[in-house]
């Protein structure tokens, strides 16, 4: 396969939600040409209208691309883009893969075992950060391949959209950096939540608060950026969707009982701050408890 050593070099990206649509800007912007692929006819036509490519399929996007970058919501469908029908596998010669979703290490593993079957490469490179982040390219990203060309020829490619890349090693370690760092998004997404609406109950000015501890030892990047929608209860335009976040804490456990009683409110589509809504029910009800 040919190494990735031009600004005119064409990339595919299969997952165009709120993540994937943010990274084809950007590949755009750096001069790339960028073939997509995904179920939403929506969103096809935003990439098309960006001056993006559109093809049918998994496989269609390899034809055109040695590079292919994979998006995606879930272990299911990551399974369908990689071996379904005209999925990854199915492209000749096989394409140089770069996994960006928060999966399983067995998903993982079994989607590298089926294209390096095809002799395509899989590397894992989750992403650390969220869709607002994507979209000015201030994401992270734990890079690892067994062999060091393969994390090199894929940071390189990262690079175009993303703040700074890691080499992380071996196969499947990126997925644990990236489990190490959503334990402590979920308990700082939380904490956020805890200190805000302990702010609110104690007739705080939110805004103020914002403000005044931020700039402190008590400041942190989930306040900087969740705080905002937490106090303003703006949670319709969500940069990571509950159910995609639940579905990461639950490959470590941590906070999960908080954000599944988000989900079972009902609130599955907005962003993740909306822990803060469980918080603040949870000290009205105990409020009353104590009357």
């Amino acid at each position: 396969m040919d190494s990735l050593d031009n600004m005119d070099a064409s990339i595919g990206l299969v997952g165009l939600g709120v993540m994937g649509s943010a990274i084809s800007a950007l590949l755009l912007r750096s001069g790339a040409q960028v073939w997509g692929c995904d179920l939403a006819e929506t969103r096809r036509e935003q990439l098309q209208a960006a001056g993006g490519q559109i093809a049918g399929s998994p496989a269609e996007v390899a034809a055109h691309c040695p590079v292919v970058l994979t998006s995606l919501p879930t272990a299911s469908a990551f399974h369908d883009v990689v071996a379904g029908p005209l999925g990854l596998t199915s492209a000749d010669p096989g394409p140089f893969v770069i996994e960006l979703s928060t999966l399983s290490l067995a998903d993982k593993e079994q989607g590298r075992a089926a294209l390096e079957a095809t002799g395509a490469i899989l590397v894992d490179a989750p992403l650390s950060g969220t869709g607002a982040q994507a979209r000015t390219g201030d994401l992270v990203t734990f890079v690892s391949a067994a062999r060091l060309a393969d994390r090199i020829r894929a940071m390189a490619v990262l690079s175009r959209f993303t703040r700074a890349q890691y080499d992380v090693g071996g196969f499947g370690n990126g997925s644990k950096f990236k489990y190490v760092a959503n334990l402590l998004v979920a308990i700082h997404n939380v904490a956020a939540a805890e200190a805000l609406v302990l702010a609110e109950q104690a007739g705080l000015d939110l805004d103020l608060v914002l403000a005044a501890v931020a700039s402190g030892a008590g400041g942190s990047r989930m306040l900087d950026i969740r705080g905002p929608l937490m106090t303003g209860r703006a949670y319709g335009d969500a940069t990571v969707r509950l159910e995609v976040f639940v579905k990461d804490v639950q490959l470590i456990t941590a906070s999960r009982s908080i954000y599944e009683a988000a989900l079972a409110d009902g609130r599955s589509g907005q962003d993740s701050a909306c822990v803060a809504e469980v918080l603040r029910d949870e000290a009205a009800n105990r409020s009353l408890a104590s009357e």
